[in-house]
């Protein structure tokens, strides 16, 4: 990939996001734990847990090669994005539950990524060629969580115009989101369709079950709808820009990224197609 989009584009477009994140974030958002403490314990075991299992189920299923299967795995590691927030107030989720669990998944991911990234790079035996190493771990959630807290920061400072920049910072998001994924995509448009024909299966697939499986486990768990809503969105949409970011500028491998890429693709279609189905499915028009 281009060196300044990778060297400085990426990381600005992550401290954009994070930013953003940041503005929509209270104290009270870690906080609220305590009061629905059994829906954000299923929604982050579905994460945390199940999801990166399913997702080295596929990765077998599928025979993926080495820095690809790589790749699904530090994209099934990586926390829901700032659009999860969007999906679940158009389908009529918790949209404070799936605050809270973006703030507190990104957090934890801290750890949780690198241990499952690392996992899977020794799975296919490329610590010769990528790693994910502890300085570098700090380096990328430095890039990820400093945003986050000056955006808190100017929350509690300047409410009305966090409030005003929420939706700019949303759209933006998903421009940022789109041009990298244009990006990452012309960068390896000599091996694309061998790409698409490899991880394009397996990258729907895993997209439709994180969606389903987060809705279907907390309805099963005993929670209620607009929670269980929230949760799927929060399950199905992926912070593709951290996966995007750690791909290329720690690990210093495109073709790692191509996963993310490929599965932001099929994200916002399945998100929306699944929120309709819902809506359909409670009786309740999706919000415009």
């Amino acid at each position: 990939m281009d060196s300044a989009l990778s060297t400085v584009g990426l990381p600005l477009a992550l401290g954009i996001i994070m930013f953003g994140l940041g503005l929509s974030l209270t104290p009270d958002d870690f906080r609220r734990v305590s009061r629905h403490p059994r829906a954000v314990v299923v929604a982050l075991a579905c994460q945390l847990l199940l999801l990166p299992a399913v997702c080295f189920g596929l990765v077998l299923l599928f025979d993926l090669p080495p820095l690809l299967g790589i790749g699904m795995m530090l994209l099934a590691a990586s926390p829901g994005g700032t659009s999860a927030n969007l999906f679940s107030h158009l389908f009529h989720g918790d949209v404070a539950l799936n605050v809270t669990l973006t703030a507190i998944n990104s957090v934890i991911a801290i750890f949780t990524l690198p241990i499952i990234t690392n996992l899977a790079i020794a799975w296919f035996d490329r610590e010769d060629s990528v790693s994910l190493q502890f300085r570098k771990v700090v380096e990328v959630f430095a890039v990820v969580l400093l945003p986050v807290l000056l955006g808190m920061l100017v929350r509690a400072r300047r409410a009305a115009f966090a409030a005003r920049m929420d939706k700019p910072v949303r759209i933006g998001s998903a421009v940022i989101l789109a041009i990298l994924v244009i990006a990452i995509l012309l960068d390896q448009r000599e091996n694309v369709g061998d790409y698409l024909a490899d991880v394009g299966l397996a990258t729907a697939v895993f997209c439709a079950v994180s969606l389903v499986v987060g809705y279907v486990i907390p309805k099963a768990a005993g929670i209620v709808e607009s929670q269980a809503i929230a949760s799927s969105m929060e399950i199905g949409v992926h912070n593709g820009t951290l996966a995007i970011y750690v791909a290329v500028e720690v690990l210093d491998s495109t073709e790692i990224s191509v996963p993310a890429a490929v599965y932001s693709l099929f994200m916002f279609v399945f998100a929306a197609a699944w929120g309709y189905v819902l809506s359909r499915r409670i009786g309740a028009p999706a919000r415009t």
